[in-house]
C-alpha cells in the first residue's frame, strides 16, 4: 500500500477527516516515539501500515494521510521507556485507542496480551510483555462529522420546571412489545415514536441516560458470564459506545446518537448524558493497557508517591488527575464536543467530588470548576453532580459552586426515613420538602439546585424499596456483599413477593406517597425509569453486572394504576408553579395579602412553634403554601399567581384527624388527592376550620377555592 505522509498539524487531537485526507495527533509528553497502525477491517489481526510519527509540536504527535476516508480503523503504538517504579509503563507491542476517538469499532476481547506485563509473573507489572495485543482491543475509526441536524435546537427547559429520567438505552427498550425486534436496545429504540409518545404522555422533560461513552466490561464479571451493564467503566469520553448502535460500527453509532438526540427534541426532550471523567477502565497497577497508561501513563493518573501506584478516589483502581492541563482539556474538549456535535443539553457528572480534589482535599474552587464557570459553552448546559466520591472526606452535598445542581442524597435519606417510621427531626423533612436551603441558600444558589430523588440506579428501585428489608444480591456473584446494606426500607411486613393483600396494598400506599412527596419537593424531581409503575429488581440494590431481565423494564408487568397516578402528578406540577418556584421561601407576610408563603401546622390546626420542630417521634405535620407568595416573575415580566394549597403529610400508622386552618387562609378548600386512594379525587369540598380524617401513612392534598 503506498502510502503518503505529510507532516499535518497539531491540533484538533484526534483524527479529522478534511474531506481529502485525515489529520491524526496524539498527547504523549514523556514518549520517544509514536506509530500511528491503519487497519482495512475489524477483523485484521495486525496493522496493513504503520507509520512512524515524526512530527512533534510541544508534547504533541502529528501527521497527515491523504486519501484516507470516513470508515479508516485505526490506533496507537507508543514508544518510551517501561519504568513502573517512575510510573511510565511504555510498551509498543500494545496497541492503543486514542483518547479523542470519536468511534470505536467493537468491543473488547479480554487477553492476557492486553496487559503490558506478564500475567502470572513472579514480578508482577515488573516483567514486560511482548504479545502483541492487536487482534483483541477494538480500533478507533475516522468519522464524518457531518450531519443533517435540519433546525434542531435544544428545548432549553429552565431548571425549576424540568421533570427527569434516569434511564439506561438499552434498558429500556429490550422487552418493549412496540419496538422492532432488530432495533430493540439501541439509540434508535430510544428515538422510536412509541418510546417518545410514552415519556411524553408520562411529563418528562429530560431523559438522563446512563452511560454512553464506550467502555469496557471487566474481565471478572465475563468469566462469571455477567457483563458491565451499567458502563461506568469508560475508555472513550468522544465515543457513543457501539454496543447500542443498531446500524453499524464504523461511524454509524454516532449518526445513529444524533438522529435519536433530534428525536427527542423534536418533541421537547432533553438529553443530559451520566459521564464518568473521574476514571478509566484500565484499573489499578495490575490492570490492562488500553489508552492512557500506555501513551502516558504520569501525564493522565494520580499516581501515589510511589509512582508505581495509583490514586483511587473510585473504587476503580485509578483516579484521572484532572490536574494536569492535558487531562483537564480532556474533559473539556469532551464536553464541548458532546454539547456542539451532539447536540446534548446537559451532564451528571459521576463521583463529581473526584474532580474537585487538589492534593488529596476536596476544593471547591479548585481548576476544574474554574475552567467550567468560564467556558462560555460548557457553563450554559446543565451541570449535575453526584456530589461524592469513596475518598476521605468525599461527602459534598451541598458543596458546589454556583450554576452546579446536585444528586441530594440527604433528601433521600430523609424522605425515606419519614415514610418507614424511622427516628428524624420533621425540622429536615421541612428543609428538604422545601429545597434544602440549609445546603444551598448561602451560596446564593437557588432550590434548583437540589435534585430530589427517592431512587435511582444504584439501590433498590421504588418497588423494591417498598417490598425489601435486605438487599438479595445473590445473582451478582458475590455472595450478597456487594450493594448498600443499610437501605433505608421497609417491606411492609414480608420479604419479597407477597400474596397478602393488606400488604399489597401497603406497599401501594407507600409507593404513592414518596412519589407525592417527590413532586410536590421544591427543587427538581427525578425518577428511575420503570418507577413510575412498579418495576422491580427482585431485591438486587446493586444490579450494575446484570444485563438480563432484572435490569430491563418489563412492560407486560406494567402497574397502570400507579403509572397514571405517577403521570397526573407530573401533571399537577406542571400546571401550578407553587411546587416549583424558583426562590427560596421567605416565611414572610406577602405584601397585599397578609400571610406567608409558607406556614406549618399540626395537625389540631395549629401553628407549629420552634419546641415542635425538635421531636424525632412526630410523624405528622400540614403546610400552607400561598400561591401568592411566589415572588418570581413570568417570561412576560408578570408576577406569578398560582392557587393556594394545604398538604397532611401523616407518616403515623394509624388515622389522625387534621383541622383545618381558619378561613383567612381559605375558607373552601377542594380535595385533590389522597395516597390512601389511588386516583385523584376533585369532588370533595370542605369549610375553613373542618375535621378530616387522614389514614395512616398518607397524604392529603386540597386547593384553596
Amino acid at each position: 500500500m503506498n502510502i503518503k505522509v505529510y507532516p499535518g498539524k497539531p491540533y484538533p487531537l484526534g483524527a479529522t477527516w478534511d474531506g481529502k485526507g485525515v489529520n491524526f495527533t496524539l498527547y504523549a509528553d514523556h514518549a520517544t516515539g509514536v506509530d500511528l497502525c491503519l487497519f482495512n477491517t475489524t477483523k485484521d489481526e495486525t496493522e496493513s501500515v504503520k507509520i512512524r510519527i515524526k512530527e512533534r509540536t510541544h508534547q504533541i504527535w502529528h501527521c497527515y494521510v491523504p486519501d484516507l476516508k470516513p470508515g479508516q480503523l485505526y490506533g496507537f503504538r507508543v514508544y518510551g521507556p517501561y519504568e513502573p517504579a517512575n510510573g511510565h509503563r511504555f510498551n509498543p507491542h500494545k496497541l492503543l485507542i486514542d483518547p479523542y476517538a470519536k468511534a470505536i469499532a467493537g468491543t473488547l476481547q479480554w487477553h492476557n496480551a492486553l496487559f503490558a506485563y506478564q500475567v502470572g509473573h513472579e514480578d508482577e507489572d515488573f516483567s514486560f510483555s511482548e504479545e502483541d495485543s492487536a487482534p483483541y482491543i477494538p480500533k478507533a475509526v475516522v468519522i464524518d462529522s457531518h450531519f443533517d441536524w435540519e433546525d434542531d435546537t435544544s428545548p432549553n427547559t429552565p431548571m425549576h420546571k424540568s421533570i427527569i429520567y434516569e434511564t439506561h438505552v438499552k434498558g429500556f427498550t429490550m422487552q418493549h412489545p412496540d419496538i422492532p425486534e432488530e432495533i430493540k436496545g439501541t439509540y434508535k429504540a430510544l428515538a422510536h415514536p412509541a418510546t417518545i409518545a410514552y415519556l411524553k404522555d408520562l411529563g418528562i422533560t429530560a431523559v438522563e441516560l446512563m452511560p454512553v461513552h464506550h467502555f469496557v466490561s471487566d474481565m471478572n464479571l465475563q468469566d462469571q458470564g455477567l457483563n458491565n451493564y451499567w458502563g461506568y467503566s469508560t475508555i472513550g469520553f468522544f465515543a457513543p459506545d457501539v454496543r447500542y448502535s443498531s446500524s453499524g460500527v464504523l461511524g454509524q453509532q454516532v449518526r445513529e446518537f444524533k438522529e435519536m438526540v433530534k428525536a427527542l427534541h423534536k418533541a421537547g426532550i432533553e438529553v443530559i448524558l451520566d459521564v464518568v471523567y473521574n476514571h478509566t477502565a484500565e484499573g489499578n497497577h495490575l490492570g490492562p493497557t488500553l489508552s492512557f497508561k500506555g501513551i502516558d501513563n504520569c501525564s493522565y493518573y494520580r499516581l501515589t508517591e510511589n509512582p508505581r501506584f495509583y490514586m483511587d478516589y473510585t473504587g476503580t483502581g485509578n483516579t484521572l488527575n484532572a490536574r494536569l492541563p492535558n487531562v483537564l482539556r480532556l474533559i473539556m474538549d469532551s464536553l464541548r464536543y458532546w454539547i456542539t456535535e451532539m447536540h446534548v443539553d446537559g451532564f451528571r457528572f459521576d463521583l463529581a467530588s473526584t474532580l474537585a480534589r487538589e492534593l488529596h482535599e476536596v476544593q471547591k474552587l479548585s481548576s476544574f470548576f474554574d475552567i467550567i464557570h468560564q467556558d462560555p459553552i460548557i457553563s450554559q448546559a446543565k451541570l449535575i453532580a453526584e456530589p461524592w466520591d469513596v475518598g476521605e472526606g468525599g461527602y459534598q452535598v451541598g458543596k458546589f459552586p454556583p450554576g452546579w445542581a446536585e444528586w441530594n442524597g440527604k433528601y433521600r435519606d430523609c424522605i425515606r426515613d419519614y415514610w418507614i417510621g424511622a427516628d428524624s427531626m420533621l425540622g429536615e423533612f421541612a428543609d428538604r420538602f422545601t429545597g434544602s436551603s440549609d445546603l444551598y441558600q448561602d451560596d446564593y444558589r437557588k432550590p434548583t439546585a437540589s435534585i430530589n430523588f427517592i431512587t435511582a440506579h444504584d439501590g433498590f428501585t421504588l418497588n423494591d424499596l417498598v417490598s425489601y428489608n435486605e438487599k438479595h444480591n445473590e445473582a451478582n456473584g458475590e455472595n450478597n456483599q456487594d450493594g448498600e446494606s443499610h437501605n433505608r426500607s421497609w417491606n411492609c411486613g414480608a420479604e419479597g413477593d407477597t400474596d397478602d393483600e393488606a400488604i399489597i396494598a401497603l406497599r401501594n400506599q407507600q409507593k404513592r406517597n414518596f412519589l407525592t412527596t417527590l413532586f410536590l419537593s421544591q427543587g427538581v424531581p427525578m425518577i428511575v425509569a420503570g418507577d413510575e409503575f412498579g418495576r422491580t429488581q427482585q431485591g438486587n440494590n446493586n444490579a450494575y453486572c446484570q444485563d438480563n431481565e432484572i435490569s430491563w423494564l418489563n412492560w407486560e408487568k406494567m402497574d397502570h394504576e400507579l403509572q397514571q397516578f405517577t403521570a397526573s402528578l407530573i401533571r399537577l406540577r406542571k400546571e401550578h408553579p407553587t411546587f416549583c418556584r424558583r426562590k427560596w421561601f421567605q416565611g414572610m407576610p406577602v405584601k397585599g395579602v397578609g400571610l406567608e408563603d409558607i406556614a406549618w401546622f399540626l395537625p389540631e390546626g395549629i401553628e407549629m412553634d420552634d419546641e415542635h420542630w425538635q421531636h424525632d417521634f412526630a410523624r405528622s405535620l400540614a403546610v400552607y403554601l400561598n400561591g401568592k407568595g411566589i415572588r418570581s416573575l413570568n417570561q412576560q415580566g408578570e408576577k406569578i399567581i398560582d392557587d393556594d394549597f394545604y398538604v397532611m403529610f401523616n407518616a403515623h400508622h394509624d388515622t389522625i384527624i387534621y383541622h383545618l386552618p381558619p378561613d383567612k387562609y381559605s375558607k373552601k378548600w377542594l380535595k385533590v388527592l389522597d395516597t390512601s386512594e389511588a386516583k385523584f379525587d376533585e369532588e370533595t369540598v370542605l369549610q375553613s376550620e373542618d375535621e378530616i380524617p387522614v389514614k395512616g401513612r398518607s397524604v392529603v392534598l386540597l386547593k384553596a377555592v
